[in-house]
């Protein structure tokens, strides 16, 4: 009986000693995950030139299929809300376009959603101080950005505002609730509710 003990103990330490990979080899021997490429500095510098060092760029490149540079960034928030809807907690976004030589702010999203031209229509008339931002990008309608105010707000079932270049004007603009038809700004921002375009 001894002799059959020892046997089976020989036969389980052989059975240890095979060229199996230990876990933590297995692991290392195993391809690596690809970096995740990194932000070149002139855009983080152009983003961060916006909205302070905090910045997290989201996109960048021809966003617009203009054929001219574009970043979107924002600063995001931390912690995000524990409920599931998708997208990114932001306090502040942008989106920049490189012009001979110099990024210049084409759109900003802060209390409100604003252009060059004014207050983007659909914009709240209440300061927003948070925002869910989600974005797609089409080969050929390029960057379309969607904003959800999720604080200040007393509605909790908000739409998101679609918001993208309109070629047409040269500017990014808010999107009528289909998604479809662009939608003028307001100067002022009690009359920036709606103004077809």
């Amino acid at each position: 009986m001894r002799q059959i003990s020892l046997l089976f103990a020989s036969l389980v330490l052989l059975a240890g000693c095979g060229d199996a990979p230990a876990p933590n080899q297995a692991a290392e021997s195993s391809p690596a995950k690809p970096a995740v490429p990194a932000i070149p500095p002139e855009i983080q510098s152009a983003a961060n030139g916006f909205l302070g060092s905090e910045t997290t760029v989201l996109a960048y490149g021809d966003l617009a299929k203009t054929g001219t540079q574009q970043v979107l960034a924002a600063n995001v928030v931390p912690k995000t809300p524990k409920d599931n809807i998708p997208g990114t907690i932001v306090s502040r976004a942008m989106i920049a376009e490189l012009q001979d030589g110099k990024w210049m702010e084409i759109f900003r999203c802060d209390e409100h959603l604003k252009n060059g031209k004014g207050f983007m229509a659909m914009t709240p008339l209440e300061p927003v101080t948070g925002w869910r931002l989600q974005f797609e990008q089409d080969p050929v309608l390029g960057l379309t950005v969607y904003m959800t105010p999720v604080k200040g707000m007393d509605d909790k079932h908000q739409l998101p505002i679609g918001i993208r270049w309109n070629p047409k004007v040269k500017r990014y603009q808010t999107l009528d609730r289909s998604y479809e038809q662009f939608l003028g700004e307001s100067p002022a921002l009690a009359n920036a509710r709606s103004r077809l375009h």
